[in-house]
Protein backbone atom coordinates (compact mmCIF):
# COMPACT_ATOMS: atom_id res chain seq x y z
CA UNK A 1 0.00 0.00 0.00
CA UNK A 2 1.26 3.24 -1.07
CA UNK A 3 2.40 5.70 1.83
CA UNK A 4 0.01 8.80 1.92
CA UNK A 5 0.60 12.12 4.12
CA UNK A 6 -2.93 12.88 5.41
CA UNK A 7 -2.10 16.13 5.89
CA UNK A 8 -0.95 16.97 2.32
CA UNK A 9 -3.66 14.79 0.80
CA UNK A 10 -6.57 16.34 -0.34
CA UNK A 11 -10.15 15.94 0.93
CA UNK A 12 -12.13 13.36 -0.98
CA UNK A 13 -15.87 14.11 -0.10
CA UNK A 14 -16.91 11.68 -2.24
CA UNK A 15 -15.35 8.85 -0.93
CA UNK A 16 -14.39 8.29 -4.45
CA UNK A 17 -10.55 7.69 -5.25
CA UNK A 18 -9.99 8.49 -8.92
CA UNK A 19 -8.57 5.70 -11.04
CA UNK A 20 -9.17 3.34 -8.49
CA UNK A 21 -10.87 0.24 -10.05
CA UNK A 22 -13.37 -1.87 -8.80
CA UNK A 23 -11.99 -4.48 -5.78
CA UNK A 24 -11.29 -8.06 -7.13
CA UNK A 25 -11.72 -9.63 -3.77
CA UNK A 26 -13.47 -9.22 -0.32
CA UNK A 27 -9.83 -8.55 0.97
CA UNK A 28 -9.61 -5.74 -1.61
CA UNK A 29 -12.94 -4.38 -0.84
CA UNK A 30 -12.07 -4.46 3.14
CA UNK A 31 -8.77 -2.76 2.27
CA UNK A 32 -10.89 0.22 0.13
CA UNK A 33 -13.22 0.34 3.37
CA UNK A 34 -10.31 0.87 5.38
CA UNK A 35 -9.26 3.81 2.65
CA UNK A 36 -12.83 5.53 2.82
CA UNK A 37 -12.65 5.64 6.72
CA UNK A 38 -9.18 7.51 6.66
CA UNK A 39 -10.27 9.92 3.85
CA UNK A 40 -13.75 10.69 6.26
CA UNK A 41 -10.99 11.05 9.16
CA UNK A 42 -9.21 13.86 7.41
CA UNK A 43 -12.81 15.88 6.77
CA UNK A 44 -12.88 15.99 10.04
CA UNK A 45 -15.88 15.39 12.64
CA UNK A 46 -18.51 17.61 11.16
CA UNK A 47 -18.28 15.58 8.15
CA UNK A 48 -19.16 12.49 9.74
CA UNK A 49 -22.43 10.43 9.15
CA UNK A 50 -24.53 10.30 12.01
CA UNK A 51 -25.38 6.83 13.60
CA UNK A 52 -27.54 8.23 16.31
CA UNK A 53 -31.04 7.00 15.98
CA UNK A 54 -32.04 9.74 18.88
CA UNK A 55 -31.84 13.61 17.93
CA UNK A 56 -28.75 14.94 15.62
CA UNK A 57 -28.33 14.14 11.95
CA UNK A 58 -30.22 12.10 11.01
CA UNK A 59 -30.34 10.40 6.91
CA UNK A 60 -27.56 8.53 6.61
CA UNK A 61 -25.73 4.95 8.52
CA UNK A 62 -23.14 2.85 7.53
CA UNK A 63 -23.50 -0.21 9.17
CA UNK A 64 -20.46 -2.60 10.71
CA UNK A 65 -20.03 -5.80 8.66
CA UNK A 66 -17.65 -9.13 8.97
CA UNK A 67 -16.91 -11.02 6.45
CA UNK A 68 -15.25 -14.81 7.29
CA UNK A 69 -14.18 -17.75 4.74
CA UNK A 70 -14.93 -20.48 6.05
CA UNK A 71 -13.15 -22.52 3.06
CA UNK A 72 -16.59 -23.81 1.45
CA UNK A 73 -18.26 -20.23 1.93
CA UNK A 74 -18.03 -16.93 2.44
CA UNK A 75 -20.26 -15.60 5.77
CA UNK A 76 -21.00 -11.70 5.73
CA UNK A 77 -22.08 -10.59 8.78
CA UNK A 78 -23.96 -7.04 9.42
CA UNK A 79 -25.25 -5.48 12.62
CA UNK A 80 -28.60 -3.73 12.35
CA UNK A 81 -29.99 -3.05 15.61
CA UNK A 82 -33.40 -1.27 15.19
CA UNK A 83 -33.97 -2.66 11.63
CA UNK A 84 -36.53 -5.03 10.90
CA UNK A 85 -36.46 -7.55 7.90
CA UNK A 86 -39.02 -5.70 6.02
CA UNK A 87 -36.49 -2.85 5.51
CA UNK A 88 -33.44 -4.63 4.46
CA UNK A 89 -32.87 -5.87 0.98
CA UNK A 90 -30.27 -8.07 -0.66
CA UNK A 91 -29.58 -7.83 -4.22
CA UNK A 92 -26.81 -9.52 -6.90
CA UNK A 93 -25.92 -7.36 -9.75
CA UNK A 94 -22.91 -8.16 -11.86
CA UNK A 95 -20.43 -9.56 -8.92
CA UNK A 96 -21.55 -6.60 -6.01
CA UNK A 97 -23.61 -7.95 -3.29
CA UNK A 98 -25.11 -4.98 -1.80
CA UNK A 99 -27.13 -4.77 1.58
CA UNK A 100 -29.87 -1.65 1.42
CA UNK A 101 -32.05 -0.50 4.03
CA UNK A 102 -33.79 1.90 6.20
CA UNK A 103 -33.56 2.65 9.75
CA UNK A 104 -36.33 4.19 11.28
CA UNK A 105 -37.32 5.32 15.21
CA UNK A 106 -40.33 7.47 16.79
CA UNK A 107 -40.19 8.03 20.34
CA UNK A 108 -43.40 9.91 22.02
CA UNK A 109 -43.48 10.89 26.05
CA UNK A 110 -46.29 12.68 27.83
CA UNK A 111 -45.77 14.10 31.04
CA UNK A 112 -47.93 16.31 33.07
CA UNK A 113 -46.20 19.76 31.71
CA UNK A 114 -44.78 18.46 28.51
CA UNK A 115 -45.23 16.80 25.71
CA UNK A 116 -42.13 15.19 23.35
CA UNK A 117 -42.17 13.47 20.69
CA UNK A 118 -38.84 12.76 18.03
CA UNK A 119 -38.93 10.96 14.74
CA UNK A 120 -35.27 9.85 13.03
CA UNK A 121 -35.16 8.62 9.46
CA UNK A 122 -32.12 6.91 8.08
CA UNK A 123 -30.82 5.06 4.97
CA UNK A 124 -27.68 2.62 4.55
CA UNK A 125 -25.99 0.80 1.95
CA UNK A 126 -23.26 -1.36 1.42
CA UNK A 127 -21.65 -3.20 -1.77
CA UNK A 128 -19.26 -6.12 -1.33
CA UNK A 129 -17.38 -7.68 -4.60
CA UNK A 130 -17.48 -10.51 -4.50
CA UNK A 131 -14.77 -12.96 -5.61
CA UNK A 132 -14.64 -15.26 -8.84
CA UNK A 133 -15.62 -19.04 -7.82
CA UNK A 134 -18.59 -18.33 -5.81
CA UNK A 135 -22.06 -19.81 -6.26
CA UNK A 136 -24.35 -16.76 -6.95
CA UNK A 137 -27.25 -19.18 -7.54
CA UNK A 138 -27.28 -20.65 -3.76
CA UNK A 139 -26.83 -17.11 -1.74
CA UNK A 140 -28.44 -16.95 1.05
CA UNK A 141 -29.75 -14.38 3.59
CA UNK A 142 -31.33 -14.81 7.07
CA UNK A 143 -32.03 -12.16 9.55
CA UNK A 144 -31.76 -12.76 13.38
CA UNK A 145 -31.81 -10.40 16.27
CA UNK A 146 -30.64 -7.16 14.50
CA UNK A 147 -27.94 -9.13 12.34
CA UNK A 148 -27.94 -9.82 8.53
CA UNK A 149 -26.31 -13.19 7.90
CA UNK A 150 -25.54 -13.57 3.89
CA UNK A 151 -24.11 -17.20 3.09
CA UNK A 152 -22.35 -16.71 -0.23
CA UNK A 153 -21.24 -20.85 -1.07
CA UNK A 154 -18.30 -21.29 -2.98
CA UNK A 155 -18.16 -23.75 -6.29
CA UNK A 156 -16.57 -27.27 -5.54
CA UNK A 157 -14.03 -26.08 -8.13
CA UNK A 158 -13.10 -23.03 -6.38
CA UNK A 159 -12.80 -24.86 -2.85
CA UNK A 160 -8.81 -25.68 -2.61
CA UNK A 161 -7.10 -28.34 -0.33
CA UNK A 162 -4.65 -27.82 1.88
CA UNK A 163 -1.74 -29.52 2.52
CA UNK A 164 -0.15 -29.26 5.82
CA UNK A 165 3.41 -28.90 5.44
CA UNK A 166 6.12 -30.32 7.94
CA UNK A 167 8.44 -27.74 9.73
CA UNK A 168 11.89 -29.27 10.07
CA UNK A 169 14.52 -28.09 12.70
CA UNK A 170 17.79 -26.64 11.11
Amino acid sequence: MPNIDVAKSPAKPSGKVPGRQPPRDVFEAMRQEVDRLFDRFDLGPSRWPSLSSRGGEAGFMTPDIDVRDTGTSLVIEAELPGVTDKDISVTLADGVLTIKGEKRSEREEKQDNYFLSERSFGSFERALALPEGVDEAAIEAKFEKGVLHVTVPKKPEAVKQQKKIEIKSA
